[in-house]
Parts: structure tokens; sequence; C-alpha cells
């Protein structure tokens, strides 16, 4: 059997299981997240998979800009809550009580939101989302699933405020409990979310993207006017405070002679990096460069040599688990990958021989990481060559989408057997049977 499919008893049960139709209408499913939706490819692309399976989806989302009330979007229609640029600014977790009620303001008006949409399965994308979905479904007596994109209230920020942690730690076990089924982005956080807060066992859906076949590019390069000898080392994603960017910037004087780092991405630390930059004197040997539209993004990576997950696992349990989208996109363009010791991307990267990984978050210790893989080129063709295989024969979102869809049918047809491929494939992969347990 294909990876990605689902074991049905026989053809016409497989004809329905995969139309969407049960009891001879097709299940309604609400999806809310409080953030904008259509900027949120793991929202769209999971709410896409399911209209495709033709699953009736709508989405409730937090709107801040200008845009009709209501729209429709790769064959999901998009419920917009509108909150006001200006409200945004008290979203500040550093003060306490603008930033709570902002959030009890932004959630009473989604409550409200989610209600009032008809549904056969509430769907919360992460925390945040999950109180509307839980009233919604407890009132109308429909299923729930909560979708947590990480590792839920374990972020420094949070874990600060005990108070407002270990309220919110237990609303969140109550809420589990009313759950049908949970989803998360990453073998080890299956573990951890049963351990920390109970509630059904998370089904893994990790953050693959479409697949694209990559194309060779040359467009950093021509971009930042370097020499075809150079070799590019980069990062892409958002600056924020979690994402140890001082520490790229700080190993930068240690590159070898024709060695650059690549930022490219934007956020609320930009300011930081490129007044560090500029104190440090190393603007010759790092570049940044702004977020790209999405369509082009494979072409500006595939034209670095090797993607970097830098992260301090110290930072919180969630970082330490994750496994995020620039490593699947870096995959899909071909660059091996440099990472530090993060549970998932390590595993991951050994299991396909794709990437190194560094014991710690050192300037000298990441540079030195840089220029050895960039000074050997037959093993990072090997390596390119791996990573290209690996993402078109499984790690794409076609075949990731197979254990959303087998969710979904489960939930409604409760008899339907579970299969997790992608976790099962982790199970397998594992170098020891102390590495994971699922």
């Amino acid at each position: 059997m294909a990876r990605g499919t689902i074991p049905v008893r026989d053809t016409a049960d497989q004809a329905s299981r995969e139309s969407g139709i049960f009891e001879g209408r097709r299940k309604r499913i609400c999806m809310h997240v409080q953030s904008p939706a259509i900027t949120d490819p793991r929202v769209m692309r999971e709410a896409s998979a399911l209209a495709e399976a033709n699953y009736d989806v709508s989405i409730v989302d937090i709107e801040h800009h200008q845009r009709p009330k209501s729209e429709r979007v790769d064959g999901v229609l998009v419920e917009h809550v509108f909150i006001s640029p200006k409200s945004v600014q008290h979203y500040n977790p550093v003060q306490a009580i603008p930033w709570l009620l902002f959030k009890v303001a932004r959630t009473l008006r989604s409550v409200l939101k989610v209600i009032g949409t008809r549904a056969d399965a509430y769907h919360a994308h992460d925390i945040t989302a999950l109180p509307a979905c839980y009233v919604a479904a407890s009132l109308r007596r429909k299923a729930l699933i909560f979708d947590a994109h990480e590792l839920p209230l374990t972020q420094p920020h949070i874990v600060e405020k005990r108070l407002v942690t270990g309220v919110s730690r237990a609303l969140l076990r109550l809420m589990l409990r009313r759950c049908q089924e949970a989803i998360t982005v990453s073998p080890p956080l299956v573990n951890e979310m049963q351990k920390l807060y109970g509630g059904p066992r998370a089904t893994l859906v990790r953050n693959i993207p479409d697949y694209q076949a990559s194309a060779q590019s040359d467009r950093l390069r021509q971009h930042f006017g370097l020499p075809p000898t150079t070799r590019i080392a980069l990062y892409q994603g958002y600056f924020q405070a979690n994402r140890s960017l001082d520490a790229l910037v700080r190993a930068a004087q240690y590159l070898t002679p024709g060695n650059v780092i690549v930022l490219l991405g934007a956020g609320s630390h930009l300011g930081m990096v490129e007044a560090l930059i500029a104190e440090m004197g190393v603007g010759d040997r790092i570049k940044i460069k702004s977020y790209v539209p999405h369509a082009e993004l494979l072409s500006w990576t595939a034209s670095a040599d090797l993607g970097l997950t830098i992260f301090s696992r110290d930072i919180s349990l969630s970082l330490r688990y994750c496994l995020p989208n620039k490593l699947f996109e870096y995959l899909m363009a071909g660059l091996p990958v440099l990472t530090t010791p993060l549970d998932a991307v390590v595993e991951l990267i050994k299991r396909y021989e794709v990437g190194f990984e560094i014991e710690n978050m050192e300037p000298e210790i990441i540079a030195a990481g840089i220029n050895r893989m960039l000074a050997n080129p037959v093993e990072l063709a090997r390596m390119r060559t791996n990573a290209l295989a690996a993402c078109e024969r499984e790690l794409r979102w076609d075949v990731e989408k197979g254990s959303l869809v087998n969710l979904y049918h489960r939930t409604f047809t409760p008899a339907h057997p579970r299969v997790d491929a992608p976790t099962m494939r982790y199970a397998q992969g594992a170098r020891s049977s102390q590495d994971v347990t699922l």
C-alpha cells in the first residue's frame, strides 16, 4: 500500500470516505485561527486538503486590514473578524493587563462568530483558537479538534506569568478532554503534549509544503553582487527574539573568506540585527534580504548552498522539539542543513543524510560548522541529492495530508482504523528506542 493512503474494506466504501460525504450529505468543518488565515500556509494547506476531499470547509479568522467580510479561497470560505490595527499595539506580553484584556476581547468576538457558524466539527488552530471552538462544539454537541502548531504554554513570556500559566494549563487540560482528536507538528511533541495535558493522543501532521521541483538559481549572488565563487549559508524566516539571530551575526566574524551568511525575512528584531551587524563591522559577511513573494521563495532558497536552523534548545520545550517550515523548504530546494541539537530536526537530517549537527550556540562553533560543510563540495552534492530525493518521494504535502484526511474520516466514522503513517515512519527511522517512544 502506498504511503498516505487510507485502508478501507471495499471500493464503494473507499469512494464514500474519500468524497467527504457521510449520511447522505457533505460534512461541514469550521476552522478557526486567531490571525489572518490567507497568509498562514499551514491553515490554508489543511483547509484546502479537506475541501479537495469534498468536505465543506470554512475558516473564521482575525483580520487587521480591509478585506471583504467573507471570501472564497481555494475552495474554502474565509470569514473575517476584524480587529483594528490600533488594538494590536496592546498585544504586548510585557504589559500584563493590556495584553490580557486584548486577548479576552479578541476571544469573545471570536466566540460569537464561531458559535454562529454551523458545522459538524470545529477545528482550532493553536491554543488561542481553542476556547471559541470549545464553546461552539459544546453548545452544538459536535466534534472538536485541536491543532497545536507548537507546544502550548511553554514560551518564556508566558511561563513567567505563573498565575496566568497555571490557570491556562488547567483550562487546556479541561478542553482537551472534550476533544475527539488532536494534531501536532513534530513527533516529540506527540509525547510531550500527552504527558503535560492529556487528552487524545495527537496525530502527526508536519509543516511540509506542496511539492515543487527545484531548479538551479543564482538570485542571491546576483541580488547582492557577489562573485560566483561565494558560498552562501541561508537563514530564512521571522526575525524575532527566539531565533538566536544575534549568534549568527557574531559567528560571521569567524567565517572563511568567500563564505557569507544571508538572512532572508523580516520581523520585530530586524532593527536589532542591523544594529549588531554595524556594531561588529561584519556587513561584508552577513547580508539581509527582505521577504520575497511566496511563489518565488523556492528559487531564492535554491540559490544558497546551505540552510541554517540555528536555534537555542534551552529557550523552551516548544523550540527544542520544533520541526519548522524552513527545514522542509531548505530540503525541497536541495539545501543541506546545519542545525543545533533540536531533537526532531536532528533525527530527520540523520535519517535522510541531509545535514550535520553542531553541539552548541557558540559563535565560533557555528562558524566552524558552516566553514566545514561549505569546504566539502562533494559531500554537499551528495546531501543535495538525498534532500531532493526525499522530497520527491515522501517529504511533500500530497503525502503528508493523508494523515489529516484519515483523521477526519475517523472522526465521522469511529470504526475507521487509525493510520499515522508519518509517525510510524519516524519510529522506524529512529536511531534507537531511546530516541523516540511512540
